[in-house]
């Protein structure tokens, strides 16, 4: 079966000042897959995801350097609006930050200040079922978000994402603050949005990166290592970095 790449870097460099963070980086994502980008901290993950949607834009001092096209077309061109991007590549930060709003209004707020014409209230429930929350919070909706626990503030997040129906979400280790009942609930469902979406997620955690990606990237030093089917590379990895990484003899 031929995958359809809807991210594509090519060739990608990104310094803070003097300090090279990213070298030369290709790689491709595939649609309505799961690719995790695993690595020691300090080895570019984080600053790869934010490349894909423009959100480096937003890093002092960043400098980037080489392509990342999105359906064919460099989101660095001076004609493309980095906002545009965001709605359609959206993203999910390490640590939940829900507005300090209700439940409800945090899923409304993207929608209403895009100027959504449809049925905000269905589009709340749709995005709130979507991630897995709306049987948890239906009778609650007009309580305050940070009422909620960390988990279910990860998953209200990830709804109001999805409330902008993006067609690619980038996850920033959506699980490094959660207890592991919490993960196993947001592990769930990123497996289950790939039905709709493509995810990225940036992981620390080798084995959640086998749990639920169809596609690996091992960076090391702001170098891609190796990229390849999760399932090969955690068995018969080509590079013996990616071995060693693997296997816990670093990182």
């Amino acid at each position: 079966m031929t995958l359809e790449s809807i991210i594509s870097v090519r060739n990608l460099h990104v310094s803070y000042r003097d300090r090279k963070v990213l070298k030369g980086i290709n790689l491709d994502i595939y649609k309505n897959r799961i690719t995790a980008i695993m690595g020691p901290s300090g080895c570019g993950k984080s600053t790869l995801l934010r490349c894909m949607n423009r959100m480096i834009d937003l890093s002092e001092g960043a400098r980037v350097g080489g392509k990342v096209l999105y359906r064919g077309e460099n989101i660095y061109s001076p004609k493309i609006d980095p906002a545009q991007i965001r709605f359609r590549i959206g993203m999910v930060f390490q640590k939940p930050n829900p507005f300090p709003k209700s439940i409800f209004e945090n899923v409304a707020f993207g929608p209403r200040i895009n100027g959504y014409k449809g049925d905000l209230s269905a589009l709340v429930e749709q995005s709130l079922q979507r991630a897995g929350l709306w049987d948890e919070v239906k009778d609650r909706l007009h309580e305050n978000a940070y009422m909620l626990s960390g988990g279910q503030q990860q998953r209200l997040c990830i709804a109001r994402a999805l409330a902008l129906e993006p067609e690619v979400l980038l996850l920033d280790e959506p699980c490094s603050a959660l207890d592991p009942i919490s993960t196993m609930h947001v592990e769930e469902l990123i497996r289950q949005l790939k039905e709709r979406l493509t995810i990225v997620i940036v992981t620390h955690n080798i084995q959640q990166a086998a749990r639920v990606a169809d596609y690996t990237a091992f960076l090391l030093q702001g170098e891609l290592v190796e990229f390849g089917e999760t399932s090969r590379m955690f068995t018969v990895p080509k590079d013996k970095r990616t071995e060693d990484f693997i296997t816990g003899r670093f990182g």
